[in-house]
């Protein structure tokens, strides 16, 4: 089991599962911020053009189901995050969202979603990627025709050049150092150097370290940019989090529209304006947030070419004014890449962690063309950039392989490996 982000509380222990109190508020809201009540539970609440900014708020709290307990159990466990899982983890027993003793009796684990329907989820979505690599292992010798034909598969998954030579020349090390004669460990040697090669990448997402975590969203558009905010909006409303959304994507159209079905379907609060500045309506956003003892505010900012260079300066400024309005954020700065790209995806991983210094990744849509192998590029880029700068490599916090609720989960290495390779 693995957890769906990590919760700090008060105390400063990132393992407890007590909620974080309410702020009490310092400072009375924004005036142009008003809150309204959405007419029907499952309808974009309705928009009123006189107003600058409008705010809907849930009629009632969210009943939290038992989805959370799965990605909140190492939590709650205590147990760091384990740096390689079982090709295919099994299910354990849920873990209570409170703070009793472990005796507290715990939900039937027949009402969680297991970790491995999702592993097999993720090995469904991978097939066009790893078949190409499965098959080179499919023969009965181990020579140098067989390293060329995987040094192709490899190639042709969008691992990139330099990733593919990294795997390469670790695995003939792997396969010198074990004496391995038969493909099938050839085979597994692969899986153990690609799990060593992503393995940085493994980290929760923080939620409760400052009140509230500001999380700015980016991704160009048609990236799942705003799905992916509904989706974890989801999660953290079941996990008891109060969240409010900021609608800063004014420049898509129905983009607004979009956040509001989303946080309609949640029952979370909302900031947004039409035809507004994105700036000004995410500062509203998080100050918004914090006098309303939030603990999340999630910005979700308009899609952006890395090479529009003068809207790439749009997003700056909305990170300059999010620290205006809390001088310690924003906390997370995440971009939404398509898995379907290739190394395009390397490439916007690049452009905005120079413009807005990235803090993490969601990847998604690994179930479409065979590009999944982009990760290796991704992970290896990410490793020399944080040995030169005395930094960590930037985290996949989530990826997804479908449009359900269920499909955007936490990244783990092993079973990234697993999937991809059988």
């Amino acid at each position: 089991m693995f957890s769906f982000f990590r919760k700090k509380t008060e105390s400063g222990s990132p393992w407890e599962t007590q909620r974080m109190p309410d702020v009490v508020p310092t400072a009375e809201p924004p005036a142009p911020v008003s809150v309204s009540t959405p007419a029907t539970p499952h309808a974009p609440a309705p928009v009123q053009a006189p107003e600058p900014v409008q705010a809907s708020a849930p009629a009632t709290a969210p009943e939290p189901s038992s989805a959370p307990l799965d990605f909140l159990k190492r939590v709650f466990t205590g147990s760091p995050p384990p740096s390689a899982a079982p090709a295919v983890p099994q299910p354990a027993a849920p873990v209570p969202l409170t703070s009793a003793p472990v005796s507290t009796p715990a939900p039937a684990p027949s009402a969680e979603v297991p970790r491995d329907a999702w592993f097999q989820r993720l090995r469904k979505g991978l097939a066009r990627t790893g078949s190409g690599i499965a098959q080179v292992f499919t023969g009965a010798r181990i020579d140098d025709e067989l390293y060329e034909e995987l040094e192709s598969a490899l190639l042709m998954a969008d691992a990139g050049v330099r990733a593919t030579e990294h795997l390469l020349k670790d695995l003939k090390q792997r396969v010198k150092a074990a004496g391995s004669t038969e493909p099938a460990q050839v085979k597994a040697l692969l899986a153990d150097a690609i799990v060593d090669l992503l393995a940085p990448l493994e980290r929760s997402l923080m939620v409760g370290e400052h009140q509230p975590t500001v999380i700015m969203v980016a991704g160009v558009n048609g990236a799942g940019k705003t799905t992916s905010i509904g989706k974890l909006t989801r999660h953290l409303a079941e996990a008891k989090c109060k969240v409010l959304l900021a609608a800063a994507d004014t420049f898509r159209a129905a983009a607004r529209e979009q956040l509001e079905v989303w946080a309609d379907r949640n029952q979370v609060e909302i900031v947004s304006q039409e035809g507004g500045d994105p700036a000004s309506v995410t500062f509203d956003s998080v100050r918004a947030g914090k006098a309303r003892g939030c603990d999340v505010v999630i910005a979700d900012t308009a899609g952006r070419l890395p090479t529009q260079l003068h809207l790439m300066e749009e997003l700056r400024k909305i990170k300059r004014v999010i620290t205006k309005a809390e001088a310690t954020a924003p906390h997370e700065v995440l971009l939404v890449i398509d898995g379907n790209t290739g190394q395009n995806a390397l490439e916007q991983v690049k452009s905005f962690d120079a413009a807005l210094g990235l803090t993490g990744l969601i990847v998604t849509k690994l179930d479409g063309t065979a590009k999944g192998g982009v990760l290796a590029a991704i992970a290896l880029w990410s490793r020399e950039r944080a040995s030169q700068a005395g930094a960590k490599p930037i985290p996949v916090y989530f990826i997804g392989v479908g449009e359900k609720l269920e499909d955007l989960q936490t990244f783990n290495a092993r079973e990234f490996a697993s999937a991809l390779l059988n």
